[in-house]
Protein backbone atom coordinates (compact mmCIF):
# COMPACT_ATOMS: atom_id res chain seq x y z
CA UNK A 1 0.00 0.00 0.00
CA UNK A 2 1.16 3.38 -0.53
CA UNK A 3 1.64 6.53 1.26
CA UNK A 4 -0.95 8.88 1.61
CA UNK A 5 0.76 11.56 -0.87
CA UNK A 6 3.26 13.86 0.20
CA UNK A 7 3.84 12.52 2.94
CA UNK A 8 7.20 11.23 3.00
CA UNK A 9 9.26 8.73 5.30
CA UNK A 10 10.49 9.90 8.13
CA UNK A 11 9.53 10.46 11.96
CA UNK A 12 6.45 12.65 12.59
CA UNK A 13 5.77 13.81 16.11
CA UNK A 14 2.50 14.83 17.61
CA UNK A 15 1.89 18.58 18.00
CA UNK A 16 -0.04 18.82 20.88
CA UNK A 17 -0.77 22.79 20.44
CA UNK A 18 -1.95 22.42 17.13
CA UNK A 19 -4.36 18.81 18.00
CA UNK A 20 -7.20 17.93 19.76
CA UNK A 21 -7.99 14.24 21.77
CA UNK A 22 -11.90 14.50 22.08
CA UNK A 23 -14.77 12.10 23.03
CA UNK A 24 -18.52 12.40 23.58
CA UNK A 25 -20.32 10.67 26.25
CA UNK A 26 -24.37 10.27 26.39
CA UNK A 27 -25.40 11.45 29.71
CA UNK A 28 -28.52 10.50 31.40
CA UNK A 29 -29.55 9.17 28.35
CA UNK A 30 -30.41 12.90 26.79
CA UNK A 31 -27.32 15.05 26.43
CA UNK A 32 -23.76 14.48 25.27
CA UNK A 33 -21.51 15.09 27.36
CA UNK A 34 -18.00 16.74 25.47
CA UNK A 35 -14.63 16.89 26.74
CA UNK A 36 -10.52 16.14 26.16
CA UNK A 37 -7.19 15.23 26.70
CA UNK A 38 -4.74 17.85 27.07
CA UNK A 39 -1.51 16.20 27.40
CA UNK A 40 -0.38 13.96 25.00
CA UNK A 41 2.61 12.47 22.84
CA UNK A 42 2.77 10.48 19.72
CA UNK A 43 5.72 9.53 17.55
CA UNK A 44 5.07 8.10 13.95
CA UNK A 45 7.36 6.43 12.06
CA UNK A 46 6.63 6.63 8.03
CA UNK A 47 8.40 4.26 6.13
CA UNK A 48 8.60 3.87 2.34
CA UNK A 49 5.04 2.07 2.75
CA UNK A 50 2.26 1.75 4.71
CA UNK A 51 3.37 -1.94 5.60
CA UNK A 52 6.41 -0.35 6.84
CA UNK A 53 5.27 2.72 9.33
CA UNK A 54 4.32 2.50 12.98
CA UNK A 55 2.79 4.65 15.32
CA UNK A 56 2.66 5.42 18.95
CA UNK A 57 0.55 7.50 20.95
CA UNK A 58 0.33 8.16 25.19
CA UNK A 59 -2.13 10.37 26.63
CA UNK A 60 -1.64 11.46 30.38
CA UNK A 61 -5.24 10.19 32.22
CA UNK A 62 -5.05 13.62 34.25
CA UNK A 63 -5.54 15.91 31.86
CA UNK A 64 -8.83 14.84 31.11
CA UNK A 65 -10.80 17.69 30.92
CA UNK A 66 -14.37 18.45 30.29
CA UNK A 67 -15.32 21.72 31.41
CA UNK A 68 -16.96 20.88 35.23
CA UNK A 69 -14.16 20.41 37.86
CA UNK A 70 -16.20 18.36 39.85
CA UNK A 71 -17.17 15.86 37.13
CA UNK A 72 -13.09 16.13 36.40
CA UNK A 73 -12.17 15.54 39.42
CA UNK A 74 -14.66 12.37 39.69
CA UNK A 75 -13.57 10.89 35.83
CA UNK A 76 -9.62 11.13 37.07
CA UNK A 77 -10.75 9.09 40.38
CA UNK A 78 -10.69 5.08 41.06
CA UNK A 79 -14.68 5.05 39.63
CA UNK A 80 -12.64 5.77 36.30
CA UNK A 81 -9.15 6.42 35.35
CA UNK A 82 -7.84 6.00 38.79
CA UNK A 83 -4.98 8.15 37.57
CA UNK A 84 -2.82 7.64 40.86
CA UNK A 85 -2.60 3.92 39.21
CA UNK A 86 -3.18 4.60 36.17
CA UNK A 87 -1.40 7.84 34.70
CA UNK A 88 -1.65 6.80 30.87
CA UNK A 89 -3.53 4.79 28.05
CA UNK A 90 -1.67 3.85 24.85
CA UNK A 91 -2.33 3.29 21.38
CA UNK A 92 0.08 1.40 19.18
CA UNK A 93 -0.90 0.67 15.42
CA UNK A 94 -1.02 -2.72 14.31
CA UNK A 95 -1.93 -2.05 10.84
CA UNK A 96 -3.35 0.46 8.16
CA UNK A 97 -5.38 0.17 5.24
CA UNK A 98 -6.43 2.67 2.75
CA UNK A 99 -5.57 4.52 0.33
CA UNK A 100 -6.01 8.14 -0.75
CA UNK A 101 -7.70 10.16 1.81
CA UNK A 102 -9.24 7.76 3.25
CA UNK A 103 -7.82 4.85 5.55
CA UNK A 104 -8.56 2.61 8.98
CA UNK A 105 -5.67 2.09 11.65
CA UNK A 106 -5.98 -0.73 13.51
CA UNK A 107 -4.42 -0.94 16.97
CA UNK A 108 -4.20 -1.65 20.66
CA UNK A 109 -5.73 0.94 23.06
CA UNK A 110 -4.66 0.44 26.60
CA UNK A 111 -6.82 2.17 28.91
CA UNK A 112 -7.23 1.12 32.93
CA UNK A 113 -4.02 -1.53 32.29
CA UNK A 114 -6.86 -3.38 29.57
CA UNK A 115 -5.53 -3.56 25.86
CA UNK A 116 -8.33 -4.19 23.44
CA UNK A 117 -7.97 -3.89 19.48
CA UNK A 118 -9.84 -0.61 17.94
CA UNK A 119 -10.29 0.41 14.67
CA UNK A 120 -9.68 4.48 13.82
CA UNK A 121 -11.51 5.24 10.41
CA UNK A 122 -8.86 8.25 9.79
CA UNK A 123 -9.05 10.80 6.73
CA UNK A 124 -5.16 12.56 5.80
CA UNK A 125 -6.04 15.93 5.61
CA UNK A 126 -2.74 17.26 3.69
CA UNK A 127 0.81 18.13 4.51
CA UNK A 128 2.06 21.87 4.53
CA UNK A 129 4.95 23.67 5.42
CA UNK A 130 4.49 26.40 7.93
CA UNK A 131 6.12 29.77 7.91
CA UNK A 132 8.95 28.61 10.03
CA UNK A 133 9.98 25.99 8.07
CA UNK A 134 8.03 22.83 9.88
CA UNK A 135 6.91 20.30 7.71
CA UNK A 136 3.30 19.20 8.61
CA UNK A 137 0.68 16.91 8.09
CA UNK A 138 -2.89 16.49 9.33
CA UNK A 139 -5.09 14.12 10.12
CA UNK A 140 -8.63 13.32 11.68
CA UNK A 141 -9.74 10.17 13.26
CA UNK A 142 -12.60 8.48 14.88
CA UNK A 143 -13.73 5.07 16.47
CA UNK A 144 -16.39 4.08 19.56
CA UNK A 145 -15.09 1.87 21.87
CA UNK A 146 -17.42 0.45 24.89
CA UNK A 147 -15.99 1.72 28.37
CA UNK A 148 -17.27 -1.52 29.64
CA UNK A 149 -14.64 -3.18 28.08
CA UNK A 150 -12.04 -1.30 29.21
CA UNK A 151 -12.78 -2.02 33.25
CA UNK A 152 -14.65 1.49 33.16
CA UNK A 153 -18.27 0.24 34.68
CA UNK A 154 -18.96 2.81 37.21
CA UNK A 155 -22.95 4.14 36.66
CA UNK A 156 -25.82 5.27 38.79
CA UNK A 157 -29.28 4.01 37.83
CA UNK A 158 -32.00 6.87 37.01
CA UNK A 159 -34.95 6.88 38.64
CA UNK A 160 -36.53 6.84 35.11
CA UNK A 161 -35.02 3.90 34.27
CA UNK A 162 -31.66 3.75 32.18
CA UNK A 163 -28.24 4.28 33.42
CA UNK A 164 -26.33 7.54 33.90
CA UNK A 165 -23.49 7.26 31.80
CA UNK A 166 -23.80 5.31 28.66
CA UNK A 167 -21.22 2.10 27.57
CA UNK A 168 -20.45 3.98 24.21
CA UNK A 169 -17.74 6.42 24.29
CA UNK A 170 -16.67 8.38 20.71
CA UNK A 171 -13.18 9.33 20.42
CA UNK A 172 -12.12 11.99 17.94
CA UNK A 173 -8.86 13.08 17.03
CA UNK A 174 -7.51 16.08 15.27
CA UNK A 175 -3.74 15.65 14.79
CA UNK A 176 -0.95 17.89 13.50
CA UNK A 177 2.10 15.68 13.18
CA UNK A 178 5.42 17.45 12.43
CA UNK A 179 8.30 16.03 10.63
CA UNK A 180 11.17 15.79 12.41
CA UNK A 181 14.89 16.85 10.76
Amino acid sequence: MTLPQQLTPGTWTLDMSHSEIGFSVRHAGISKVRGRFTNAQAEARVGESLADSTLHATVATASFDSGDANRDAHVRGEDFFDVEKFPEMTFRGTAIQGDGEDYTLTGDLTIKGVTRPVELEVEFTGVAVDPFGATRAGFSAETEISRKQFGLTWNAALEAGGLLVSDKVKINLEAALVKQA
